[in-house]
């Protein structure tokens, strides 16, 4: 009689659902999104063929799940809820918000690779883009409360501002003409400093 043979337990802390998304992830920033398949995401993360359509039958079940899972490791990367408290300066925050920028563009460079795949898809899959926008208004929000807090006169305006900044050193940086030359934590501090000390007067 062959033993029978159990699927292996993802890691200890780690759900199911985490280990596929986080091996989508990671082929979406690898592959790009035609090397996204529920054959791939099994052998990525080392689970028996069908595990990934276990959890999401579709590609876009799939896609919901990476999406998903994406956004909270962002907003760990970001930690906007653990950013000093405004009102004590703004060098502090910069210095803050510097240091979290700075990991998406080394120590986090595949996630964020894999978030520009996803935002592409986005834009031809309108039932992917209402959780891609879902997730986009954690970040907005938080930073609302803290340009708020900041004593800007114009938050929305503001967050439309630095979010353009963010999203376009991490774009050149990442996947575009400045991919070679990553700027160091002083740099993208000081750059910080200046866009917003122009916007609240410090």
């Amino acid at each position: 009689m062959s033993a029978s043979t159990a699927s292996p337990s993802p890691p200890t802390g780690v759900s199911r659902a985490d280990l596929v998304a986080d091996a989508a992830l990671a082929l979406l920033a690898e592959r790009g999104m035609r090397g996204l398949t529920h054959r791939a995401v099994d052998e990525a993360a080392g689970l028996p063929q069908g595990s990934t359509s276990n959890l999401a039958r579709t590609r876009q079940a799939l896609l919901e799940l990476a999406v998903r899972r994406l956004a909270d490791r962002e907003a760990r990367v970001l930690a906007l809820e653990e950013m000093p408290d405004p009102r004590a300066g703004l060098d502090s925050l910069v210095d803050a918000l510097a240091l979290a920028a700075h990991r998406a563009l080394t120590h986090h460079r595949e996630l964020t690779l894999a978030r520009y795949e996803l935002a592409l898809e986005a834009t031809r899959r309108p039932e992917l883009r209402a959780h891609f926008d879902a997730a986009g208004a954690r970040f907005r929000d938080g930073l609302g409360a803290l340009v708020t807090a900041m004593g800007s006169t114009d938050p929305a305006r503001h967050v439309l501002s630095l979010t353009a900044w963010a999203d376009g050193l991490l774009f050149s940086c990442v996947a575009g003409s400045f991919h070679a030359e990553v700027p160091g934590l002083d740099e993208v501090r000081a750059d910080l400093r200046e866009v917003l000390g122009g916007m609240l007067g410090g």
